[in-house]
């Protein structure tokens, strides 16, 4: 009403109801003005971040008139959260995050506290938020977008006939199985991957590696393959490495083999055994919720998440998506025997514990970048 009474007693000899109209028109194009806005989004990259261009971003700009800038930088999400708080400049606006770091950005007062019932959409038959994704996958400063692993993967064309390797002993067997390995660069998964390989059950990884005889064993066994590791730090790097030959296994999310198997007709297979299973989702720096909290409701709903699953294997975090996808949008394949929590998959898999690398990562990433130098 102050726009109107500022703008009717004006200069232009507009009777009262054309004022008003001019006054209504101009208050309802500074409020669109001020809605439409630019949201500086992270993430990681490649066929995961195609997805959400489709499932999230494309569907959103188009409601709402924002203009979504993606950055490929959620590898190094909680250093550059960090850094960007410590520089008093935070760019980012919404950070797709793993869940241990979350807790660490969390701890840190760099992420904002997150209300479920508040601030996502129920499920369409009601069901509240928090009720609604699947359980313990809500943190107090974390929303999750998708369940996924992390995977082995082999170029099959490498190795011919009928052995081909099915379990991960097979990626530290040398001899049976010959050629270069690409292991990411990060303690996270190898050293897990070591233990069940020198013998350890899945169920167990944890409770091993809590100890000191634990952490020796598991970097005794990657000795027996470190000269035979090639290091890798982005997600895009393992399915060229497996498409160029360059190594015949790589570790991988199983997203990006999925593209590369289906989508580009690649010569590569997962051996699920030993997956590594674990959430991915958003945080939102501190300061930043107003701007971005239409968006985030709109991108974790019901829909959106199934929507997502149509164009990655990755399996949605909301118990009510889950019906809601079959086939892949491009291809038309069914889409189950691609998931991570597909039965036969699912049967070795080790949930990732977010609580043991938030309380260890830091002391034991240095002890991995001190064993890479030796």
């Amino acid at each position: 009403m102050s726009v109107i009474k500022k703008i009717i007693p004006s200069r232009s000899g507009l009777p009262l109801r054309g004022a008003l109209v001019i006054a209504i028109a101009a208050a309802g194009m500074s409020a669109g003005a001020v809605q439409a806005q630019t949201l500086n989004i992270v993430s990681w990259g490649g066929a995961y971040s195609d997805s959400q261009l489709k499932a999230y971003h494309e569907p959103w700009e188009k409601k709402s008139g924002d203009t979504i800038i993606n950055i490929d930088k959620s590898s190094n999400a909680l250093s550059g959260l960090r850094a960007q708080v410590q520089a008093g400049n935070v760019t980012w606006d919404l950070v797709d995050m793993l869940p241990s770091d979350a807790l660490i950005a969390c701890s840190e007062g760099l992420i904002e506290p997150l209300d479920a019932d508040t601030l996502f959409a129920p499920a369409p038959d009601g069901t509240p938020a928090s009720e609604d994704f699947i359980e313990g996958s809500l943190g107090e400063c974390f929303v999750p977008q998708i369940v996924y692993s992390n995977i082995v993967a082999f170029n099959t064309e490498m190795f011919p006939g009928d052995k081909q390797p099915d379990s991960i002993d097979d990626v530290f067997n040398l001899e049976e199985f010959p050629g270069k390995r690409a292991l990411q660069k990060k303690p996270i998964n190898n050293l897990e991957w070591a233990l069940v390989a020198d013998g350890v059950a899945p169920e167990d990884v944890y409770a091993t590696l809590d100890t000191d005889e634990g952490i020796e064993r598991a970097f005794a066994k990657l000795d027996t393959i470190k000269d035979s590791v090639i290091w890798w730090e982005e997600g895009a790097q393992p399915p060229q490495l497996l498409a160029d030959k360059e190594v015949a296994f790589a570790s991988a999310y199983n997203g990006r083999i999925f593209n590369a198997e289906v989508n580009e007709k690649q010569p590569f297979s997962i051996v699920w055994d030993a997956q590594v299973f674990e959430l991915d989702g958003w945080v939102v720096p501190t300061g930043k919720l107003d701007k971005v909290k239409d968006y985030l409701m709109f991108a974790t709903d019901t829909q959106r998440l199934a929507d997502q699953a149509k164009y990655i294997s990755y399996g949605p975090a909301r118990t009510s998506s889950a019906s809601l996808v079959s086939t892949h949008a491009d291809t038309g394949i069914d889409m189950k025997p691609h998931m991570p929590t597909y039965g036969p998959n699912f049967e070795t898999a080790i949930p990732k514990d977010d609580e043991f690398w938030a309380d260890n990562l830091d002391e034991l990433s240095q002890r991995f970048n001190a064993w890479l130098a030796r």
